[in-house]
């Protein structure tokens, strides 16, 4: 082997150390997602014992509103925990917010209800979840930021696709989890003292992934800061990288608005435009949600090998094209929803496996994490998170068949940041 092919190949390949690292972050991002999934899988089982009884409707309703809530804390938690891993370390900020997440499922799983304490119950609740939404923003950035100033260079990307593989298998665990206690209880059981059992879970391993996170070192791009380049990271973000801010703000709105409708909402959305029955539309869901985790990885190899622009406009002009006949294609058909998931989902592999890399290197390290994370987060409260609502009110209202036209826009959107922002492949990190 020559000297520049050694060069190359030792940017390629991940150590040891590297990989322990890339490993406990992925496996700490997953854990905290559990325990932010477990709220909204158990909502329907549990909201009866923190609001009056006597109407399960609006019980229902205001356990989801606590949910919602927890949303709005996502940019504060991005701007103040982001800045907190610029000035204090990506490995201090990983185990405050992991440290921030578990400690409220287990203050969820232990609350008395409002049987016993009254108005508390609720309060608790809602401090919990506010205090979960706080976490979950300042989780993304610094995670990673984390993930990939802990690879190699050549392998940037693929480090950062495990960021979105875990936030994915922390979702499917407290899938997991829902259907393991409800076959498992009977209804009784299940609204006295399981679902708390399932908080109780996801928070000791919220423990295990905080012990996971304590075990590794600090990344050297953060290190190699000189502590007066770290005083003020938000107002230097702000001041100094506004075009960058945006241009993360602009790369996540095709990616979080296409995610949201199908990952999370297109088998909701297949049952009531079409009728197909809920748990039908849920399995086509699920096994093209497993197939994309199998995916991502290699979708960060071929970001690393042909570069983040060509991979992102691969998937935006995917959607451009073909949103019309996917949407168009939905029916009653187990196959037609499964055919739709999967062929969108092997689109998103070109957003997902690339967004943690392709944020990370928009930013010098001193502001890296407070510029991922703020933007990020408004852009998914934004659009990613109205986009069920606004799909729902679409179809709801005779325009169904105008919500491809909605993913359209988003898509083209995506295109022009895509094709105008520069090629961060190869850019240095430190």
């Amino acid at each position: 082997m020559t000297e520049i092919q050694a060069a190359g190949a030792s940017t390629r390949r991940m150590t040891p150390a590297q990989r322990r690292a890339v490993f406990a972050g992925a496996i700490g991002n997953a854990v905290e997602w559990v325990d932010w999934a477990v709220y909204s899988t158990f909502a329907s089982v549990f909201s009866g014992q923190f609001f009056p009884a006597g109407n399960e409707t609006a019980a229902l309703l205001s356990t989801l509103v606590v949910f919602a809530v927890g949303f709005f804390m996502r940019p504060i938690g991005a701007a103040v925990l982001g800045s907190y891993g610029d000035r204090h370390g990506r490995k201090k900020a990983m185990t405050l917010t992991i440290g921030l997440m578990a400690g409220a499922a287990l203050v969820i799983a232990v609350c008395p209800g409002y049987s016993k304490i009254g108005l508390a119950a609720p309060v608790v609740l809602l401090l919990a979840r506010l205090v979960q939404g706080f976490s979950a923003g300042g989780e993304f950035g610094t995670s990673s930021a984390f993930l990939v100033e802990s690879a190699a260079p050549g392998r940037r990307a693929f480090a950062g696709s495990w960021q979105q593989v875990s936030v994915g298998a922390g979702t499917l665990i407290a899938s997991l989890l829902g259907t393991v206690l409800t076959s498992t209880l009977d209804s009784a059981a299940l609204q006295s003292w399981g679902w708390r059992l399932a908080f109780a879970v996801g928070g000791l391993l919220g423990l295990v992934g905080l012990w996971l996170r304590v075990s590794v070192p600090e990344t050297e791009s953060f290190k190699q800061v000189a502590p007066e380049r770290r005083r003020n990271p938000l107002k230097t973000m702000l001041l100094e990288h506004p075009g960058a801010a945006l241009r993360v703000a602009g790369i996540t709105i095709a990616g979080t608005l296409t995610y949201y409708l199908w990952v999370s909402y297109l088998p909701s959305y297949a049952h009531v435009t079409t009728g197909i029955p809920l748990k039908t539309a849920l399995l086509a869901n699920t096994i093209g949600l497993a197939l994309f985790l199998v995916l991502l990885p290699f979708g960060g190899l071929l970001s690393d090998r042909w570069g983040r622009k060509p991979t992102l406009l691969l998937f935006a002009a995917g959607f451009a094209v073909l949103a019309w006949p996917l949407l168009s294609l939905l029916d009653n058909s187990f196959w037609n929803v499964f055919v739709v998931e999967l062929v969108g989902l092997v689109l998103i592999v070109g957003y997902s496996a690339n967004c943690a890399v392709v944020m990370a290197e928009q930013f010098p390290p001193e502001v890296r994490t407070t510029g991922i994370a703020l933007p990020y987060a408004l852009a998914v409260a934004i659009f990613g998170g109205t986009a069920p609502y606004i799909t729902t009110w679409m179809s709801t209202s005779g325009h169904r068949d105008l919500v491809w036209v909605y993913v359209v826009v988003a898509a083209l959107i995506g295109v022009l940041v895509y094709a105008t922002m520069p090629e961060t492949k190869g850019r240095e990190l430190k």
